[in-house]
Formats: C-alpha cells, sequence, structure tokens
C-alpha cells in the first residue's frame, strides 16, 4: 500500500516535489475560494443589518408582530453571517501535525451551527407569537407592507449570490447562510399575507398578524432543520454525488499504466474532498513502476480537479 509519503507528497514549499506551475494552480483554488465565500457573507451581514433595522423599527411604530418578527429573523441572519465569516477564516488556516487534514471541517460545523441557530430562532418566534394571539392591539399601518416587499426582493436577490457561490467553492456554510436567505423570502411573503389581511379587515382577521408572525416561525424551523440535516451528513463522510465520483474515476483511468480502479472514496473537508484510490496495476511490473504510476495518478487528480485537496492510493495487481 502506499502511503501519502510514498506517492510523493512532500511539503508545499519543497520545489522537487512537483512543478510551480501546478503550485500556483492548486493554492489559489483554496485561496480565492475563501476570499470570495468571506466577502459574500460580508455582504450578507450588511443587507440583513439594514433590513432587520427597516423592519423592527417599522413594525414598532406599525404595530405589527408579524414584521417585528421578520425583522427578529433578519437580525439573526446577520448573526448567522458573522458565524460563516468566522468559519471560513478558520477553515482557511493550513494544515498542521495536528491537523493534516486541515481545518476545513470548521467551515461545516459552522453551517450545522447556523441550522440549530435557525432553529432555535424559529421556535422562539412561533412561541412569543402564539402567546401574543390573544392581545388586544391597533391595526397594522399600511406602510409596514412595503418593508416586507424589499426584503423579498433583496433576499431573494443575495440568496441566489449565495447558492452561486456556496456551490461553486462547495461551501456547507455559505449554502447554509443561503438557504437562511431562503427563509426570508418565504417569512416576508407570510407575514405580508397576514398583515395585509388584517388592514383589509381587520375585525375579521385581527389575529392575522400574530398568526402570520408564528408561520414565520414555523418556516424558520424547518429550514434550520434542514440545514441541519445536509450538514450532519458531511460530517458523517458521506460520499459525494455520483457524478463526481466518475469523474475522479475518469480521470485516474487516463493515467498511462492505470488498467483499473477497483475502489474510490472521497470525503468532504471544508471546501475540498480527500480521495482514497485503489488502483489496479499489471502485476508484473516493479515496485518502483507501480509507485511511479501512483504518483502520476495523485497528481492528475490534483492537477485536473482543484478541488480535491489530496489523494492516497492503493495499488493493487490487476486480474
Amino acid at each position: 500500500m502506499l502511503r501519502r509519503g510514498d506517492t510523493g507528497t512532500r511539503r508545499h514549499g519543497d520545489p522537487s516535489s512537483k512543478s510551480w506551475a501546478w503550485v500556483w494552480r492548486q493554492f489559489p483554488y483554496t485561496e480565492i475560494s475563501m476570499q470570495i465565500g468571506q466577502r459574500v457573507a460580508l455582504g450578507g451581514m450588511i443587507v440583513s443589518g439594514s433590513l432587520a433595522a427597516i423592519k423592527i423599527t417599522a413594525g414598532l411604530m406599525g404595530h405589527s408582530s408579524a414584521v417585528v418578527a421578520d425583522g427578529l429573523e433578519s437580525a439573526a441572519d446577520v448573526f448567522s453571517s458573522g458565524i460563516v465569516l468566522l468559519g471560513l477564516t478558520l477553515a482557511a488556516k493550513p494544515a498542521d501535525w495536528n491537523h493534516p487534514y486541515g481545518h476545513g471541517r470548521m467551515e461545516t460545523v459552522t453551517g450545522l451551527f447556523i441550522g440549530f441557530l435557525l432553529a432555535m430562532t424559529g421556535i422562539a418566534i412561533s412561541a412569543n407569537a402564539l402567546h401574543n394571539v390573544g392581545t388586544p392591539h391597533p391595526p397594522p399601518a399600511a406602510f409596514v407592507i412595503w418593508p416586507l416587499i424589499g426584503s423579498a426582493a433583496l433576499k431573494g436577490l443575495l440568496s441566489g449570490v449565495k447558492f452561486h457561490y456556496g456551490k461553486k467553492i462547495r461551501s456547507a456554510a455559505l449554502l447554509a447562510d443561503a438557504w437562511n436567505d431562503c427563509v426570508d423570502i418565504f417569512s416576508a411573503l407570510a407575514a405580508f399575507v397576514a398583515v395585509s389581511l388584517a388592514i383589509l379587515a381587520p375585525r375579521q382577521f385581527h389575529a392575522a398578524d400574530h398568526w402570520g408572525a408564528f408561520a414565520v416561525g414555523l418556516i424558520v424551523v424547518f429550514t434550520g432543520l434542514r440545514v441541519v440535516h445536509d450538514t450532519a451528513l458531511q460530517l458523517m463522510d458521506t460520499m459525494p454525488d455520483r457524478d463526481t465520483m466518475a469523474t475522479i474515476r475518469r480521470v485516474a483511468l487516463a493515467v498511462a499504466g492505470v488498467r483499473g480502479v477497483e475502489k474510490c472514496y472521497a470525503r468532504k473537508t471544508g471546501l475540498q474532498y480527500h480521495v482514497d484510490l485503489h488502483l489496479e496495476v499489471d502485476p508484473e511490473i516493479t515496485v518502483r513502476q507501480s509507485h511511479d504510476i501512483a504518483t502520476n495518478v495523485r497528481i492528475a487528480i490534483k492537477e485536473t480537479l482543484p478541488w480535491v485537496a489530496d489523494v492516497l492510493v492503493h495499488v493493487e495487481p490487476a486480474p
């Protein structure tokens, strides 16, 4: 079995281990991906903070529990985007002797924490709404509708940006934050319907505003549980989709001397994957020749697929 050191793994600063061209192709993927994620998260904090201030102020002035609840959810978004920013920063730390696979799992743990935060925020919003259902209050003012419309539009744009870059850099935390923004869209629409009913028919739908806040809370809870589920799968080393694995196999099979790929496993660590391969080679060749083939496979995969952090190769005789 060829271990990491046997398949050509050396310190990144060792120019004899690989060409400098390969180094410059490899390093920018992680560094630039982290920078993209950090900038998107920071932009999300600014947008969410502004919307939270506007909605909470409008809700208090306009006597709308649903709008205040939606504003509180946006305020929680500021905190969650800050956690994403922190997680991406910590995940960017290089590997060390105690963390040979790097610190990328911090990014996944961040996504998991956001899921729990969403669920707890939703429970609090729903509980508060139910508590205030029987409380008399003036009907909402008509102007509270406009912050909800603006929020839905801006959050739709922001979630699209986060989904795009979250998928592009394979960030669980950024995708969790994107789902968080989707919550704002649905919660704003739920609040919009509830507030509209309370404004148009205050006698018949006096409690609609509170029930709208309750609906907002439920949406937040279910979205949080989805985020928890998705990130927990990554922490359990769930295999990537079939297309991803097929791509890894295809690159390995294209290397001269490889007769087959018996097994191929991959697990996600932050924004990249660590791959385990069982290669089949000619049983009559020397150990050195099989070692060279394994090294070429490892280099080919890392050069062709920048989202692969490292490859561990085991060589077996082909049948």
